[in-house]
């Protein structure tokens, strides 16, 4: 029976590690198509070269540091040597139970898309160099201590000491509204703090395809269930109530988020449908272990709303948050991870009871802590990683490039060929960029507005 259950869980898992590695191509067409056609190609690679390189680094020491044994007890980095190279990882587990090496697997994807959800806050002008040595230091730096002590549980016997948060602290967080959102939400306030604002601030670039980034947040609906559900970690109840509650939630933090943008602007539109349902999605992360379906629908709703008006400060306190990196997964994370301590009931997988049914003050000072240190850290060692680099390699490419588009210049390439005009991606005998190849069509003018 013990055998049958682990293939259960093992294929369970591997199902969701299949679901969640969509969430990359489709993290990348919802980034691709909120941006400009000069800069779609470029979004698209800082999204797959960053996770690429955060690969190679959890296979080299990433997982060690983030699931070995706690350096010192301390509960701060696990031992990044303990399983260097994870050859220790290839043989069978002696009891039944999930393969190591699937554990290893699913949790490169969580680092993997942690790091390339900052770029979205830095679209159109920075250095694809700088992103890339950027996103190493920071998944070393930021990401790997964050993540051991949010992800690393002790071992039943105590031979094993994994994270503060986690383990000292207790707080609840089933899929890494900490770890992930958090943690990537401040990171990418710190960097545009650094990095400055886009030439067209006040006056961005329509998102030059809204059927992508449908498509993208339709593809990252869909590697959601696996985020959460395989976080569960079995083919059990506890999986199956997270899947509900993180399906219930998207529903209501679409509908949030356009009955304020209809409010307010007068206009339900699909970029608001689709930012409502990854804002839901974000802050049901945390919860979906711990609330009930009814918490699930009050936690996307909220999200939704909320979100929808915090996408709207950059404006107010001036910071460039290009694809609302900040105003969502920050926002949504800190929200999902804090109402866990008015929300949570103990019928739920997580078993923890929050201030409205009866749980006191507790677990809602518990999860306010495991917000604000991982605010604090991620903040400032993200802000110095990037003014160092900026120092020393520079992270803003030069106003040039910024006006003929990324794509061009930086890749050498053009998201769609324009035939029409006898341009093309990789021959332009006669147009230089793709603003130069509108101004065959129309005018300088025009150009900009692409």
């Amino acid at each position: 029976m013990e055998e049958a259950i682990a293939a259960a869980d093992t294929a369970w898992i591997l199902a969701a590690f299949t679901a969640v590695s969509l969430m990359v191509p489709g993290l990348a067409l919802f980034y691709g198509g909120m941006v400009s056609v000069r800069s779609t190609l470029n979004m698209i690679m800082m999204t797959f070269a960053g996770f690429a390189l955060v690969g190679v680094l959890w296979v080299l020491f990433g997982y060690s540091a983030v699931l070995g044994d706690s350096l010192g007890g301390a509960g701060l980095l696990g031992n990044p040597l303990e399983y260097l190279g994870l050859g220790q990882l290839l043989a069978a587990p002696a009891e039944p139970g999930l393969p190591p090496a699937l554990i290893a697997g699913f949790q490169l994807l969580f680092a993997g898309i942690t790091v390339a959800l900052v770029c979205g806050a830095l679209a159109d002008r920075m250095k694809f160099s700088a992103w890339m040595v950027f996103a190493g230091l920071w998944a070393v730096l930021v990401y790997f201590p964050v993540a051991h002590w949010v992800f690393a549980f002790d071992s039943e016997d105590g031979s094993v000491v994994g994270g503060w948060i986690a383990n000292t602290l207790g707080a609840v967080d089933f899929a890494g509204g900490t770890a992930v959102h958090i943690n990537a939400g401040i990171a990418a306030l710190a960097v545009i703090l650094v990095l400055g604002k886009r030439r067209s601030f006040l006056n961005p670039p329509r998102p030059h395809s809204l059927p992508l980034t449908v498509l993208g947040a339709g593809i990252l609906f869909f590697g959601w269930f696996g985020f959460n559900g395989g976080s569960a970690l079995a083919a059990n109840n506890s999986a199956s109530v997270v899947v509900l509650n993180t399906l219930a939630a998207a529903c209501a933090g679409i509908c949030g988020w356009l009955i304020v943008e209809r409010l307010r602007e007068g206009h339900a539109t699909t970029l608001g449908a689709a930012s409502g349902l990854i804002a839901a999605l974000v802050a049901i992360t945390p919860a979906c272990g711990a609330v009930s379906p009814i918490g699930a629908l009050v936690v996307g709703a909220l999200a939704g709303a909320l979100c929808c008006f915090a996408i709207s400060l950059k404006f107010r306190l001036g910071y460039d948050d290009a694809l609302d990196v900040v105003g969502i997964h920050l926002v949504g994370g800190v929200l999902g991870t804090i109402l866990i301590g008015f929300l949570a009931v103990p019928a739920a997988p997580s078993g923890a009871t929050g201030l409205f049914y009866g749980g006191g003050f507790g677990l809602l000072g518990t999860q306010t802590v495991a917000v604000l240190a991982v605010l604090a850290y991620s903040f400032a060692v993200t802000w110095i990683i990037a003014k160092g680099l900026d120092l020393v390699m520079g992270l803003r490419v030069d106003p040039e490039t910024e006006y003929e588009g990324l794509d061009v210049v930086v890749h050498g390439e053009t998201a769609y060929v324009l035939d029409a005009v006898g341009f093309s991606g990789t021959s332009r005998p006669e147009a230089a960029s793709v603003a130069e190849a509108a101004t065959v069509l129309t005018s300088k003018a025009a150009a900009e507005k692409l």
